[in-house]
């Protein structure tokens, strides 16, 4: 009976002693290297629980493969975020400093990392729940009716008989891209992105991007930043591609948008600074408010004024051979439909918290974004799937814009500001209108 007893007492010692060292546990002199390590090391276990998390790593392989071997559970990875979060609060409080940004910025990653493992987990969360957890920012949605005057306008300059979408869906029909011809028009309209943008920002030396054209996806273009400054550009042709989304795809996908933010940020803080937290990106964090925000404004940065309708009247409407007679006019409609933008956050807020069924999102997407049908069921795919990363765009360029063009800054301080951005720690939270 003694043996039996001793047996069973070492049993439990090693049982204990085993659970005890599986125990994810902070270093004995902790620093926020370490953390940014075991930081990564979760992002990338979260995303083989999580389809489509990680949007980018290009860190060592080994983490990768590790992850993918054997990745925590969705409740031991819970607690693995809390106790980085914990361990990063038990730091010195963040100084006024490009590092102490670091610590803020990567506090607002573990924030958003522990939000979406309790959705993953069955919590329902509130739309602006969901935001302020996953992306720092509360949307505040705005009544539909406060866009009907926009609408109004858009009825002037689209006259007609018939449903106000189906005449603009036929207007903007006219300047589809034929598709023999959409290769050399995406090409040029990104080079020029890139001409435009290298004169303001020094370019990584080498960098690169690979364009191709898929199907049967919810977005209509995507960046998969591989590292070493190389991007995968694609462009999807399940709607007509119509000559508006040339330069919007060149500037948002390519320069300044997500291609030139991740390849600044791989330069600049994961090989210059070592910051290893930056060599993966999380869809689902406060860096896509920034990501998304940047590159829809870096359309009008990069293109102020009547350049934009310059450029494409003498390139992109002979390379696509369309008449450029209406071009002033389709790009005016343009610049009006955009004002819609915050309609899509609240139809996206109204659908999720289950106000409305999906039919009703789709009505009202065709109603307060002016598409066919067909493009209402795309954009609603797309919140299906995204959910309340809609906010990023529109809002986030509103918010990118007012920071950018803070004081009525010159288009020169207007780069510089946006360079920094691009290139620094920053955060949803920054974008205050600020003396700098």
């Amino acid at each position: 009976m003694t043996l039996l007893r001793a047996l069973l007492a070492a049993f439990l010692s090693l049982t204990l002693a085993t659970a005890a060292a599986a125990q994810p546990r902070a270093p004995a002199r902790d620093n926020m290297d370490a953390i940014a390590r075991d930081y990564v090391r979760l992002v990338l276990e979260l995303g083989e629980r999580d389809e489509g998390y990680v949007d980018a790593y290009y860190g060592p392989p080994a983490w990768r493969t590790a992850a993918r071997a054997n990745p925590r559970t969705l409740p031991q990875l819970a607690e693995a975020a809390r106790l980085l979060s914990r361990r990063l609060q038990a730091l010195r409080p963040p100084p006024a400093t490009l590092a102490g940004r670091r610590q803020l910025f990567l506090s607002a990653q573990i924030n958003a990392a522990i939000t979406r493992l309790r959705m993953l987990q069955g919590e329902r969360l509130s739309f602006r729940e969901e935001a302020l957890g996953l992306y720092g920012v509360d949307p505040q949605p705005r009544p539909l009716s406060e866009f009907d005057p926009v609408l109004a306008r858009i009825e002037r300059l689209v006259p007609g008989d018939g449903p106000l979408p189906q005449r603009v869906d036929a207007f903007m029909g006219r300047f589809v891209i034929p598709r023999d011809r959409l290769d050399a028009v995406m090409r040029a309209a990104i080079a020029e992105c890139r001409r435009r943008t290298a004169a303001h920002i020094p370019l990584p030396r080498g960098e690169h991007f690979t364009l191709e054209f898929v199907t049967q996806r919810s977005w209509s273009g995507y960046n998969w930043y591989q590292g070493n400054y190389h991007s995968l550009i694609q462009v999807n042709t399940d709607q007509p591609v119509r000559m508006g989304r040339a330069i919007d795809l060149g500037c948002h996908e390519g320069y300044p948008g997500h291609h030139a933010y991740n390849m600044l940020l791989e330069r600049n803080l994961a090989r210059g600074r070592g910051w290893v937290e930056y060599m993966v990106y999380p869809l689902y964090s406060p860096q896509s408010f920034i990501a998304e925000g940047s590159a829809n404004y870096g359309v009008e940065l990069a293109f102020p004024g009547e350049e934009r309708l310059a450029f494409e009247r003498r390139v992109l409407y002979p390379l696509a051979g369309l008449p450029g007679g209406e071009a002033d006019a389709y790009l005016r409609l343009q610049d009006v439909v955009e004002e819609l933008s915050g309609a899509r956050i609240a139809i996206a807020a109204a659908y999720l918290d289950g106000r409305i069924d999906r039919a009703e999102a789709i009505r009202l997407t065709q109603r307060y974004s002016l598409v066919s049908e067909s493009r209402a069921r795309q954009s609603i795919a797309f919140t299906d799937q995204y959910r309340s990363y809609v906010i990023n765009y529109g809002l986030g360029e509103e918010l990118v814009g007012r920071f950018v063009e803070w004081g009525d800054a010159p288009l020169e301080r207007r780069w510089r500001t946006m360079a920094r951005m691009l290139s620094e720690p920053f955060l949803p939270s920054a974008l205050q209108p600020v003396a700098r």
